[in-house]
């Protein structure tokens, strides 16, 4: 008899904000199923899952093979039970100019961070529909907006899940479905991915600061899926980077080429010789943090997309009336 507690799926599960979400679900009674492709990373990760007193899967799948990510569906729900939320966060990434990623590269990156998304929510779909029920929520970025210099490729697939989210958003509409559907856009977070990633530059990368630790994004997320609000946006940085495209993206762009490129560089040397993950996932840096602990925030600001549109509206209304009334008295 399968243990009805409610289902988790977390796709990059086994570290940084995919680790610090399954952790969060896990804490709050979850039955967690982590997806990830390092068995060395699914081993530690489901032993600290179990830790708090419920049931825990790790499963090795390459999110990229859509057969793969439909396969752990299958056993997840013959193991676990119906899965209540699926939580897509693998992603993989290559930081170096637009004239310095090949071809492959960027197909690669696609193939994680954007169709890994698609897989991951079609195999959810194909499960929720049959019940009417669940939520998915899909880990994007302040990037899925405005993008950045020297992360092309990890820009485009955050910007494609979010195209591809707003589609199906209005077919689940369209079809009156129960199952509910929500995007987190997160700031610079804390986490091993800036060891992990191909870095083509000649000095070690971060974040762009402000950074925020895997946490704060971990309880957003849980928050999407409890709430199911259309976006969050996470940390001042989002919000101003989302709210300043919509009006200045032409300021923006010339900001961004003076400043992103120092800031997304530390002064340390890189190790051109280092192993990284675009390929073969890395060993020993299966972690929640990154390197970052000192500098890192533990709390960000967090808005629903929906309450900033009612705020713009309303703020919009209030300018025309204002200028409105302006104009009469000249008159």
């Amino acid at each position: 008899m399968v243990d009805q507690t409610r289902v988790v799926v977390v796709t990059g599960g086994t570290a940084g904000v995919g680790r610090a979400t399954a952790r969060h679900f896990a804490q709050k009674g979850y039955q967690v199923a982590v997806l990830a492709r390092s068995e060395e990373g699914l081993q530690e990760t489901v032993a600290e899952l179990e830790a708090f007193g419920h049931k825990a899967l790790g499963l090795p799948v390459d999110v990229a093979d859509a057969e793969q990510v439909e396969q752990a569906a299958e056993q997840i729900e013959q193991t676990l039970g119906p899965i209540e939320v699926w939580v897509n966060v693998a992603m993989n990434t290559v930081v170096a100019p637009v004239v310095e990623t090949t071809a492959e590269e960027y197909k690669r990156v696609t193939e994680v961070t954007y169709l890994g998304a698609v897989n991951g929510t079609l195999a959810a779909l194909k499960r929720m529909r049959a019940r009417n029920r669940g939520t998915i929520v899909q880990t994007g970025s302040a990037l899925a907006y405005r993008s950045i210099p020297l992360q092309s490729a990890y820009c485009a697939a955050k910007a494609a899940i979010r195209g591809f989210t707003d589609s199906l958003r209005s077919e689940l509409i369209h079809d009156k479905s129960r199952i509910r559907l929500s995007m987190v856009q997160l700031p610079g977070i804390n986490t091993p991915q800036f060891e992990w990633s191909r870095n083509k530059l000649d000095h070690r990368v971060q974040p762009v600061p402000p950074i925020y630790q895997p946490e704060v994004a971990a309880r957003a997320i849980f928050d999407a899926a409890q709430r199911a609000p259309r976006e969050i946006w996470l940390g001042k940085a989002t919000l101003q980077s989302i709210v300043g495209n919509m009006f200045f993206p032409g300021l923006l762009d010339k900001l961004l080429a003076k400043q992103a490129y120092s800031g997304q560089m530390t002064e340390e040397p890189e190790d051109q010789a280092r192993p990284d993950y675009l390929y073969e996932p890395v060993v020993n840096l299966h972690r929640t943090h990154g390197r970052f602990n000192e500098n890192a925030k533990q709390r960000a600001i967090s808005v629903d997309s929906n309450l900033f549109g009612v705020a713009a509206v309303t703020l919009l209304g209030v300018g025309i009336a204002a200028l409105t009334c302006g104009r009469k008295r000249r008159r």
